[in-house]
């Protein structure tokens, strides 16, 4: 009798498991993945109803203690153990504590490349309480200024090499802020950081100096273009920096990983997701200054890296290396990151080997995540319906010519159907707020999107486009607004044509992205309308634009019109440029390519955009 019985039940489980494979192929992985998420959750939560409010800086020195001899960064060939870094960074904060006027609650700008005292200056600052605000290391000028005065610093922390970039703008930084180098001999007006250190005590801070009061405080400040104009400062809270911790740990990495971090630290990816993660699993990193295509498997392999960090350009420049032996000859198994394309995905994976590409979605100051856990290639994530139940987001009609959400006769936003691309909005209430930009109120109402479906509704804009398919994997389809993607960074079009438009032959710019075949993102085009009487100068537009821009944010190409189409705001119209991109066989307006070696704008002509197409000449 019990045989039959037996047999019966073991033909019904595997009948179960073949409809649930047929019917619901991702159901395992979902479940896992989304157990992980209310674990970390719930843990969270305990911690907070027994008082214990837990920071990433706790965790940092509850592992100082824990594996003190543990090595947390390595640098340069330079090993920084976990106490390294804890007494480094406590010499930091005792510098402050006896030589400035520093509180808990103010906030400090950190401007610094890649490198350990990064990190030490972070924490150290973080031991007093201090809100650091993570200054983007390619800006200058009146950028940079802009930065400054938006977050409103009480002090400044300039890294040695950088200190050139600050001897600029010292004249016109704001009153009260103290200039602080990480450098023996500084100029005039700036205090020598690394000078004092060598004789500051090391001892622990009192936890009085830090404790958090609650989890929704600021943390950092880190800046992003977000969708219109210059920099803004993204507030970013205890709890924004905990859940950006765990997104290691939830793709799967351990203690006993090596993380190779190669993306600038003042980004969301180096510092929360890189450092924040190595601490969450009380891991080492290995910190590189800079990326470097040709160096990268050679320190995989020097420094025995299990996992690594990517944007999509990354790995694209990886797989533009030229082939050498041996080049799955290395212990990588899982890569971290965003902005991965289909095709470079498949040839990254054909060329360096079985290594799990861990593609995620989310932007600095947002309030919505997206992990792909199943590794389904071209896609930044899932969805399902208990998801959904924890993190509510919309994907809405947008109007491309408008440039804003399509509403319907009673006002309200439609949902996209699958396939169709859609504005990517997640609602903002107690479980997921929004805590938007330090400075001007206007900013973070912006970014916000009300009644939206029903009256009193409010939306986080990503002001990203993105389609759902029929198996709910989300895939990236681009920007919208007045910002565009190229070399893994945001540009702002407002900064563009704001630096441009200073030059007195400009009357009127208007700057977009136009796509480029085999390059991620778009590459930066700038539409200029001449004053009357006045002869266009390419020299002088090349020396603008280098001097006052980020590298990544000059425009590589330039068109002469003479009239500026307008949207019925009187806003300029990019629809139909973004459309017809750099071709001289479509556009019969002058075009002007960005040459590097001749320090110029020149003509673009068919020979040059045939080069450019075909990848002869590099952009």
């Amino acid at each position: 009798m019990l045989l039959p019985w037996l047999t019966g039940l073991g033909t019904g489980m595997v009948f179960l498991h073949f409809v649930q494979k047929l019917l619901f192929p991702y159901f395992w992985d979902d479940f896992w993945y989304l157990l992980k998420v209310i674990r970390y959750g719930v843990r969270l939560e305990m911690c907070r109803l027994k008082g214990e409010l837990v920071t990433v800086l706790d965790k940092f020195l509850s592992y100082a203690k824990k594996q003190p001899q543990k090595p947390f960064i390595i640098y340069e060939g330079d090993i920084y153990t976990y106490q390294d870094v804890d007494k480094r960074s406590s010499r930091v904060a005792h510098v402050f504590l006896n030589h400035s006027t520093l509180k808990r609650g103010d906030t400090v700008a950190l401007l610094m490349s890649n490198e350990p005292d990064f990190v030490h200056v972070w924490f150290g600052l973080a031991k007093l309480g201090c809100v650091v605000a993570f200054l983007n290391s390619n800006i200058r000028s009146n950028c940079l200024l802009h930065c400054i005065r938006s977050c409103e610093p009480r002090a400044l922390v300039v890294g040695a090499d950088l200190l050139g970039t600050i001897e600029e703008i010292l004249p016109s930084l704001p009153e009260g802020i103290s200039v602080w180098g990480m450098k023996d001999s500084v100029p005039q007006g700036v205090i020598s950081l690394k000078e004092k250190l060598s004789t500051a005590s090391d001892k622990p801070v009192p936890h009085s100096h830090h404790v958090a009061s609650s989890l929704r405080s600021p943390y950092l400040y880190i800046f992003t273009s977000g969708t219109t104009g210059l920099p803004k400062a993204a507030v970013i809270s205890q709890l924004q920096a905990l859940k950006g911790s765990a997104g290691l740990w939830a793709f799967g990495c351990t203690a006993d990983d090596i993380i190779y971090i190669t993306l600038p630290l003042y980004h969301s990816s180096g510092s929360l997701l890189g450092i924040g993660g190595c601490i969450e699993l009380g891991a080492t990193c290995v910190l590189k200054k800079k990326f470097s295509a040709s160096q990268f498997w050679n320190d995989c392999k020097k420094y025995n890296v299990t996992v690594f960090q990517y944007i999509g350009e990354l790995c694209r420049y990886l797989c533009k290396q030229p082939k050498r032996e041996g080049e799955m000859d290395h212990q990588v198994r899982l890569a971290v990151g965003n902005g991965m394309r289909s095709e470079v995905w498949r040839e990254f994976l054909d060329r360096f080997g079985n290594i799990k590409m861990c593609e995620l979605y989310g932007a600095t100051e947002g309030n919505i995540c997206f992990m792909n856990h199943t590794g389904k290639i071209g896609s930044v994530g899932r969805t399902n319906f208990f998801y959904k139940l924890f993190f509510t987001f919309d994907l809405i009609k947008y109007d491309f010519q408008k440039d804003e959400p399509v509403r319907n006769e009673q006002g309200w936003c439609s949902h996209v159907k699958k396939g169709e691309p859609g504005l990517l909005i997640s609602r903002v209430n107690a479980k997921n707020p929004f805590f938007g930009y330090a400075g001007n109120k206007k900013h973070t109402e912006k970014k916000l999107l009300c009644d939206v479906f029903k009256k009193g509704d409010v939306y986080f804009n990503t002001g990203d486009l993105m389609v759902q398919d029929q198996e709910n994997f989300l895939y990236f389809w681009d920007r919208v607004g007045d910002t565009f993607r190229w070399k893994g960074e945001n540009v702002a079009t407002t900064e563009v044509a704001d630096t441009i438009g200073k030059l007195d032959f400009i009357q009127e710019t208007n700057v977009y992205g136009v796509a480029v075949p085999d390059y991620e993102g778009k590459a930066g085009m700038a539409s200029i309308i001449l004053k009357p009487n006045k002869a266009l100068d390419l020299e002088k537009v090349y020396e603008q634009v280098v001097t006052y821009l980020p590298a990544y944010a000059c425009p590589r190409f330039l068109r002469i019109q003479e009239k500026m189409e307008t949207t019925g705001t009187f806003k300029p119209q990019k629809f139909q440029l973004v459309e017809e991109g750099f071709s001289p066989l479509k556009i019969l307006d002058p075009l002007y390519f960005m040459d590097n070696l001749k320090k110029s704008y020149v003509p673009l002509t068919k020979e040059l955009y045939d080069q450019i197409i075909l990848g002869e000449i590099k952009l």
